[in-house]
């Protein structure tokens, strides 16, 4: 067998060097990579490591088609030891929590959590481009972070409903919190026996469900994490799969929208507000304002007219209730009673493979069905089979008969476990933990005014001037859920490692907008990202339609 030493692989980035100039110091696997590599199979109680493999470096490839943009990219990697494990559960009916950390042979003292998506059930590799990443960047793992992601602690087997696991409460609680806290020291414990040491500095990122992972690892367990980027968090998550069931049930029937009609309404928010931000570039730069600009009622088709150029009253009963705010008749966690509505803008963004604007989340290609047909939007597909498995736990339930009051100590009790709504980060402020959110301002899979409500509500609780110490929230215009649509890239990783490491806190950011052009990356255009609240247009105060702001030029 080829021995691998540790100094042949100093090739690994050059950017890993230059990672390695501030705090963190980098350290080297032993003499031979492969046999330590080899040397971590086994465990101890419940953490088990099942398989080791010294892989060997590979290149940057491009697919043709992926489930996001970043989807179809597979980042170049250096040579680094990956290793499969798991955690076994206390209930032996519930899955056990599996996990994967890669460990490069070089190693600059960091390491990367990476958060999961949707429903998760799919084992997080961590060997991808982290969220909002540059396309043409060196992956995390070959700038010497140690990488790693979980199942959150369970696997959704093929033709399998996602929100199955949840009738199990062991597997659920894994999914709300505990997978994320059990994975990260499992991989701790990995670092000090391979490196001797443990990490210096650790980061987490996430995106959507990962957003919420990360925002819920500052307010559960803020001693773990030294930065933490949170990407359209779905952070009421309660109230997002009942504002997700709510804007699928008003479509059923007549109240259903057709992609013709779709663009439509995407045209019509256009001319009602591409101009005011003073550049006709079809992009809504203040999509705040824009939402108590734009009428819907203005496309409402003539007396005894229907079509793909008009809309009609059930249909705009339909966008309106998408707009509008979702009320529960009780109060749940960290004392919210409702979901903001989704605002305006990127209703006829394109699809990224699954992914895009109103079709794909809200809408579908046909009405929703139940249960919910693969043709549904995804909201549908996962809030009414949220309402089944989550919250009435009744796989067969009718979800137009569900009333949230009939099932009022389950939704308390998700709330508590799911919700990450807590704005006393003091804990994690005062070990000197650094978060920045992203909101992308035309996300139709969760409403960015939920994040930006946060943001607030930590501010109101903490002082702005304190919050402005350790937290940053931006807003992308023009952005869908998973980076299409407008301007989207920015390097979260070394903004996060230069604020934690350096104390130089991020001001004004720019986002690159990337072309996929195999095997390169081809920049568009690149606009400023939108530090909230720091632009002078902007009126403090809870976000409502009254509220606006201005992304600056």
């Amino acid at each position: 067998m080829r021995r691998n030493r540790a100094k042949l692989c100093a090739w690994l980035v050059g950017t890993a060097a230059a990672m390695s100039a501030s705090s963190a110091s980098a350290v080297t696997l032993a003499e031979d990579a492969e046999t330590v590599c080899k040397g971590l199979v086994g465990g101890t109680d419940a953490v088990k490591i099942d398989a080791t493999t010294f892989q060997a470096p590979s290149q940057l490839a491009v697919a043709e088609r992926g489930p996001t943009p970043s989807g179809r990219i597979t980042p170049a990697n250096p040579g680094f030891c990956k290793v499969l494990g798991h955690i076994d559960p206390v209930d032996p009916k519930a899955p056990p929590i599996k996990f994967q950390v890669n460990l490069p042979v070089e190693w600059n003292g960091r390491s990367v959590q990476y958060g999961g998506g949707g429903f998760n059930g799919v084992l997080i590799t961590g060997l991808a481009l982290p969220p909002a990443y540059p396309f043409d960047k060196p992956s995390p793992l070959a700038r010497g972070f140690v990488t790693y992601g979980t199942d959150s602690g369970h696997e959704t087997k093929p033709g399998e409903l996602p929100q199955l696991f949840a009738l199990n409460d062991e597997a659920f609680e894994n999914f709300a919190h505990r997978a994320y806290k059990k994975v990260r020291d499992a991989a701790v414990t990995l670092m000090e026996r391979a490196y001797g040491k443990k990490p210096e500095k650790m980061y987490f990122m996430g995106s959507s469900e990962g957003g919420r992972e990360g925002l819920t690892m500052a307010q559960r367990y803020p001693d773990d994490f030294d930065g933490i980027f949170a990407r359209v968090p779905v952070i009421n998550w309660v109230g997002l799969q009942h504002a997700g069931t709510r804007s699928g049930l008003v479509t059923m029937g007549e109240g259903w929208i057709n992609p013709a009609q779709v663009k439509l309404v995407g045209e019509a928010v256009r001319a009602a507000c591409d101009k005011a931000d003073g550049s006709d570039d079809a992009l809504v730069q203040d999509p705040v304002t824009c939402k108590a600009v734009f009428k819907v009622e203005t496309l409402r088709c003539g007396a005894g007219k229907s079509g793909d150029q008009c809309l009609t009253d059930p249909q705009i009963k339909a966008i309106n209730t998408l707009h509008a705010t979702y009320k529960f008749p009780f109060v749940l966690a960290n004392g919210l009673d409702d979901y903001p509505g989704w605002g305006v803008s990127g209703e006829d963004t394109p699809a990224a493979g699954p992914t895009g604007g109103w079709v794909s989340w809200w809408l579908g290609t046909a009405p929703p069905a139940q249960p919910p047909a693969p043709n549904n939007g995804i909201a549908w597909i996962y809030g009414a089979g949220g309402i089944q498995y989550v919250f009435a736990r009744d796989p067969k339930l009718d979800v137009t008969t569900y009333k949230p009051e009939d099932h009022k100590a389950r939704l308390l009790e998700v709330s508590s476990l799911m919700d990450s709504t807590n704005p006393d980060l003091s804990r994690f402020r005062e070990r000197k933990g650094k978060l920045i959110i992203l909101e992308h301002m035309a996300d139709y899979a969760q409403s960015p005014y939920a994040g930006i409500r946060y943001f607030e509500s930590v501010e109101r609780l903490m002082g702005t001037a304190t919050a402005a110490q350790f937290a940053r929230l931006y807003t992308a215009p023009g952005v869908d859920h998973v980076g299409s649509g407008a301007p989207a890239n920015v390097d979260m990783l070394s903004v996060l490692v230069d604020w934690v490491e350096k104390d130089q806190a991020p001001g004004d950011l720019e986002v690159t907008e990337q072309k996929v052009e195999a095997p390169s990356f081809a920049v568009a255009r690149s606009l400023p990202l939108c530090r909230w609240p720091a632009w002078p247009h902007y009126k403090s105060g809870p976000v409502t339609e009254a509220s606006s702001y201005f992304c600056a030029q």
